[in-house]
C-alpha cells in the first residue's frame, strides 16, 4: 500500500525512483486522474537522476492542444517491487497518472490532511 496526505485541495504521494546508477530519489507526486501516462519529471530531476532517453511521444494537453514530449526510462519502486516505466518530461510540479495506478485502488480522503491511499488490486483473468 502507498499512503499519502491531501494539500491544497490535491492528492500527494511520494514515489521511490531510481536511476541507471541506482540512486534513489524520493519525489513528492501529484495524482492526476486526467493524465493517462504513467508519471511526469521536470528536466532538473531528469536530468540529476541520468534517465536514460527513450524518444518522443504525442501528447494532448488539458487545454485540447497537442505536443511532442520527450520520453525517459525510469524505475520505481512500486508496491514492494520495482517497475519499469516511462516517464513524460514536462515542467512543473511531478504528475502520478492513470497508466501507473492501472491495476489499483486509489481512494481519497477529500479535505485538507485527508488520507490517500493507492492498493494494488487482486489480477483480473
Amino acid at each position: 500500500m502507498i499512503t499519502g496526505r491531501v494539500a491544497n485541495r490535491e492528492a500527494i504521494v511520494e514515489l521511490e525512483v531510481l536511476g541507471p546508477s541506482q540512486a534513489l530519489r524520493r519525489i513528492e507526486t501529484v495524482i492526476d486522474t486526467g493524465y493517462n501516462g504513467h508519471i511526469t519529471l521536470p528536466p532538473s530531476l531528469i536530468s540529476a537522476l541520468g534517465l536514460p532517453f527513450a524518444g518522443h511521444r504525442r501528447g494532448r494537453l488539458a487545454d485540447g492542444s497537442v505536443t511532442v514530449l520527450d520520453i525517459y526510462l525510469a524505475t520505481l519502486i512500486w508496491h514492494g517491487p520495482t517497475r519499469e516505466v516511462l516517464v513524460s518530461q514536462a515542467a512543473g510540479t511531478p504528475l502520478l497518472g492513470m497508466g501507473l495506478l492501472q491495476g489499483c485502488r486509489l481512494t481519497v480522503d477529500a479535505f485538507e490532511n485527508g488520507d490517500v491511499t493507492i492498493r494494488e488490486l487482486p489480477q483480473r483473468p
